[in-house]
């Protein structure tokens, strides 16, 4: 399965391909969610349709932009020295789109979400060391169109 690389796809496109979604894509999406690694043969099987049908729904689903890409999820312990918070954003104006760009090129940052209420932005923020998550921080803080930031760094996790 290939990642859609460079493909830029609008969100009312996204929107579009979502609402044209089937029981059957929405349950190879899920099966995908729990195991991206998941051999096409047994998605077909689980969901009752051939291989071929499988494939050829993916291919549609990248080509969409609905899936961008596949990724590995890591037990929280596996990365014992790894510093891990939450960075809440307030954006000046309607400069999210931006901010939200400029963050995306910014390696310490693993996720972004946009939520309402006092934040923009939440971006979840990673580094090996006090001083790399420091210099991260700086970093962030800089991007312009950000107004105010609010940093809490993971103690613990207890569901993954």
């Amino acid at each position: 399965m290939c990642e859609s690389a460079g493909s830029q796809h609008t969100l009312p496109a996204i929107i579009g391909v979502m609402s044209k979604i089937d029981d059957t894509d929405r349950q190879l999406l899920g099966l995908l969610r729990d195991n991206a690694r998941t051999p096409l043969a047994t998605l077909a099987q689980k969901v009752r349709v051939s291989r071929g049908t499988v494939q050829n729904r993916l291919r549609k689903l990248e080509e969409s932009g609905v899936i961008t890409g596949y990724t590995v999820r890591l037990r929280p312990d596996s990365e014992p020295q790894r510093i891990r918070a939450w960075m809440s954003i307030a954006v000046e104006g309607n400069g999210a789109p931006a901010v939200i760009r400029a963050l995306r090129g910014e390696a310490a940052v693993g996720t972004l979400h946009s939520t309402n209420g006092r934040w923009d932005i939440v971006a979840e923020v990673r580094a090996d060391s006090l001083e790399a998550f420091d210099a991260a921080l700086g970093r962030i803080r800089l991007t312009p169109g950000i107004a105010a930031t609010e940093t809490s760094i993971l103690l613990s996790t207890y569901k993954a």
